[in-house]
């Protein structure tokens, strides 16, 4: 199906985002940003408090348990470096132990090096899950390691990690070694509870609870967030300042995203109607059959196997072999067609990707995987592939 004018396929409607994030929104969150707030109006302070409150509440806590919401304007990879250069103590007094198996794990080490930040690290795979018993032993020996950061849903590959395994093992061994979560793509589908021994957890606007992008934010335990006071390499990745300006006069320090807080109050209320985690990781794996039915009957193979962690929010596929199968030619078929799918360009193995996340239903999909079967057959590419 060729694109129409204005960059649309044929159909007039908009591409469907199969992909890791920014993703498919609902109308009611796009037509959400259609107001314009003062970044210091009652409205907007509102609106932003809604939306702190209620993101503890999807963390199972509360300000009366003990925690924060944290809002910081940017990207989630800002988001994350913000809670990293706040919270690892400055002079040697402090080490993160990195336990990473994917490319966003790789990415927390890097943040540490450019922020002069002492590590160790802890390397599996892309395509595998996180041991607990070896982050165990990682810390038995080395009795200087302060923090312990991970990833709670892989991105590079969809990988799921055993968060809440991890976490309360961490806490009944090393109590005080503090936990830092980056569950990007993962906070909003899969269950993540501040109460099982998480000190800091880091997601964004624009993933599983389907707002746009324009900021991050990080679910804090109080009194973790309270001993980073003077610890921050940045000024405006400062997470105790950004905390306490915003309890102390309810305001940004800088310029807030105004929109995207409107559109995520909005994408919230239609998470906490469609169920939570619970009734949203349903629909996700609906999609999640849906397409990888379909994908195994064209012969696709999965990049990383069930058993070793394979999510329902990120479908890795391995690059077929066929000669004439040609990602950039498929890319570009599904795209003219309105579906938008994303490479494996983080992943250690030639691959692409379909996310499930996003305002997406198994209709979508079905759709989806007939496309595929269309641009398979204008490379000539024979299913299913062997």
């Amino acid at each position: 199906m060729a694109a129409a004018s204005g960059g649309l396929p044929v159909s007039g409607r908009e591409p469907l985002l199969f992909t890791p994030g920014p993703l498919t929104t609902s109308a009611a969150v796009k037509q959400a940003m259609l107001k314009d707030y003062g970044s210091r109006d009652k409205l907007f302070l509102d609106a932003v408090k809604e939306v702190r409150t209620g993101l503890l509440r999807a963390g199972g806590v509360s300000q009366q348990d003990g925690y924060e919401c944290v809002i910081v304007q940017g990207a989630g990879t800002m988001g994350v470096e913000s809670v990293l250069g706040s919270v690892a103590p400055r002079a040697g007094k402090g080490k993160v132990l990195v336990v990473s198996n994917g490319a966003y794990g790789k990415r927390q080490l890097l943040m540490c090096e450019y922020l002069n930040i002492e590590t160790a690290a802890l390397m599996y795979s892309d395509a595998k899950a996180i041991n607990v018993e070896d982050m165990l032993k990682a810390l038995r020996a080395d009795s200087s390691i302060t923090h312990v950061s991970l990833i709670h849903h892989e991105t590079t590959a969809g990988v799921l990690n055993p968060l809440e395994q991890l976490a309360k093992a961490l806490k009944a061994e090393f109590p005080k070694v503090e936990l830092i979560v980056d569950s990007m793509s993962g906070f909003g589908a899969y269950e993540l509870r501040m109460d099982w021994g998480i000190d800091f957890a880091v997601s964004s606007a624009n993933k599983c609870i389907e707002g746009v992008p324009g900021f991050s934010f990080a679910l804090c335990r109080r009194s973790a967030l309270e001993k980073t006071k003077g610890n921050a390499r940045s000024l405006s990745m400062d997470l105790y300042a950004q905390w306490e300006n915003m309890e102390k006069t309810s305001q940004f320090r800088f310029t807030p995203p105004t929109h995207a807080i409107l559109a995520f109050r909005q994408a919230l209320k239609e998470w906490e109607a469609e169920g939570g985690h619970v009734g949203r990781l349903q629909r996700y794996t609906a999609n999640y059959d849906t397409l990888t039915k379909g994908m195994v009957e064209m012969g696709f193979q999965f990049y990383v196997a069930e058993e070793d962690g394979r999510s329902a929010l990120i479908i890795t596929f391995i690059m077929p072999t066929d000669p004439k199968f040609c990602f950039q030619t498929f890319y570009d078929a599904l795209s003219a067609s309105g579906y938008v799918i994303y490479p494996g360009k983080t992943a250690e193995g030639d691959s692409f990707r379909f996310g499930t996340i996003g305002r997406l239903f198994p209709s979508d999909c079905e759709m989806l995987i007939a496309a595929v079967r269309v641009a398979c057959g204008q490379m000539g590419v024979s299913l299913p592939l062997k």
